[in-house]
């Protein structure tokens, strides 16, 4: 990814370049991801051992991995006033500070409180990252690879996840659940020392009045006086337009409502796919279909390596296929592999083929879902908010995702139990085959459109699936 550079002219004949700067403090400030990743996936691994020194039932279970999401849902709630009233680096800064403290509260916590006390630490810290990285992404690159640079985003997720995995299955023999949770302080540190060297969103530069300084923010990133000054004309145009911001904007203006809506729709048809639960819970769906404990974690381990592989066909064709065909196959894809874990799971899987079929579709979800399910809906949920409103809308979208993020993580043991695993899995393929049907009637085509572009379309009255036209 750096040194791309990349030339559009737009429909002001206005050209746009991305510059090798541009394109590394997109990347330094996707490591948000990493951390995010590294925090969701880590509990999977530990959570059998932490169970069995705190005699958790399966209800405590929940809550220890739930309160990560309550704690990022509230996170995601304080992020829009923290990202306006301090930047988006600021949120990330004050992401980083949190990371620390919940890393050591978790791999010291002496009882089940302490440690879930950590974890909405590590949560709140989520929250602000999942919400200020993806918009400070999107705000100072250009079109022509914003879709890749935020799905570089989504990699660095699930790169965290799966470097968590490995840790966790090097860490499984002796069970030391401590130096798993533990070991996530070093790159906690090393996020908020790069966090410092971020300068501001150029657009958030401008809501706040500091012109020059945006201009020379844009300098930075443009390398081409003529086009920052251009950009900064056109998100001064787009400010002008509308006093109104945030939730004043929602209140008034039924096409925002439109945009903030689709948001939120799309992080709950996200978490509906089922991608968490099977993270957060691999080992156990492994157990179900009678892996041992150290084999459940060491497949958990390979479900981390081919999401982070398969993150990269999203970077590689986003900006290429578009938005809409890349989701539409990860859908399909997704419902297709959950339906053959629940077939499979009702017959049985306690043969060796059985449970090499069985990993075949988990490692075939994970694929699909990494492909666009995963780094579509944040790159879709930055790119459809007009400027004024793009801190309240992209919070309403990331809280709506912590909330069912949280609502399914704990629930889903207790489901298991409930309606077994086959038809759990059944249920996810369903909700699946609703997301594929959703996109095809509600989801708009952003390749290649300015962010500018798309607020004219969306304050026009167009359909939302026509928003880039």
């Amino acid at each position: 990814m750096v040194g791309i550079a990349s030339v559009r002219v737009d429909e002001g004949d206005t050209p746009q370049r991305s510059t090798r700067r541009a394109t590394v403090l997109g990347i330094l400030a996707a490591l948000a991801g990493l951390m995010f990743g590294l925090d969701t996936g880590v509990v999977a691994g530990a959570l059998p051992f932490i169970a069995q020194d705190f005699h958790a039932s399966d209800g405590l279970q929940g809550w220890i991995v739930a309160s990560m999401m309550a704690g990022a849902a509230f996170g995601s709630l304080l992020a829009g006033r923290i990202s306006m009233k301090f930047g988006r680096r600021g949120a990330m800064m004050a992401a980083a500070v949190l990371f620390l403290v919940g890393t050591v509260l978790c791999s010291l916590a002496p009882s089940p409180v302490v440690l879930i006390i950590g974890r909405v630490f590590l949560g709140l810290a989520v929250g602000l990252a999942a919400f200020a990285a993806p918009l400070y992404i999107s705000e100072i690159t250009v079109e022509s690879v914003r879709g890749a640079m935020i799905s570089f985003y989504q990699l660095m997720v699930s790169l965290g996840i799966f470097l968590a995995f490995i840790s966790d299955s090097l860490l499984s023999s002796g069970g030391h659940w401590r130096w798993m949770l533990g070991v996530m302080a070093a790159p906690a540190a090393l996020f908020l020392v790069i966090v410092v060297i971020l300068p501001q969103s150029p657009r958030w530069l401008m809501m706040r009045g500091r012109t020059e300084k945006a201009r020379r923010v844009l300098h930075l990133l443009r390398s081409d006086e003529e086009v920052a000054n251009a950009e900064l004309a056109d998100i001064q145009a787009r400010l002008s337009q509308s006093s109104d911001a945030g939730f004043a904007l929602f209140r008034k203006n039924r096409h925002f409502r439109r945009s903030v809506a689709l948001g939120m729709i799309l992080q709950v048809m996200q978490q509906l796919t089922g991608i968490n639960a099977l993270l957060y819970y691999a080992p156990r769906v492994f157990q179900a279909a009678h892996f041992g404990t150290n084999a459940a974690i060491w497949a958990t381990t390979l479900v981390g390596l081919v999401n982070m592989g398969l993150s990269f066909v999203a970077i590689v064709c986003v900006d290429k296929w578009g938005r809409r065909p890349l989701l539409m196959l990860s859908c399909a894809i997704a419902a297709f592999a959950m339906l053959g874990m629940g077939v499979l799971l009702a017959i049985g899987a306690s043969s060796f083929g059985a449970q090499v079929a069985l990993c075949g579709f988990v490692l075939l979800f994970v694929a699909g879902f990494a492909i666009g399910e995963g780094p579509l809906v944040w790159t879709l949920c930055s790119e459809v908010q007009p400027t004024r409103g793009r801190d309240f809308g992209i919070s309403c979208s990331t809280v709506t995702n912590w909330g069912a993020n949280w609502a399914i993580s704990i629930t889903f043991p207790l489901v298991m139990t409930a309606l077994g695993a086959s038809w759990t899995f059944v249920l996810f393929a369903a909700l699946n085959g609703v997301f594929l049907l959703f996109t095809l009637g509600f989801v708009p085509e952003t390749k290649g459109v300015s962010l500018e572009a798309l607020e004219s379309n969306l304050f026009a009255g167009k359909a939302l699936r026509h928003l880039g036209k």
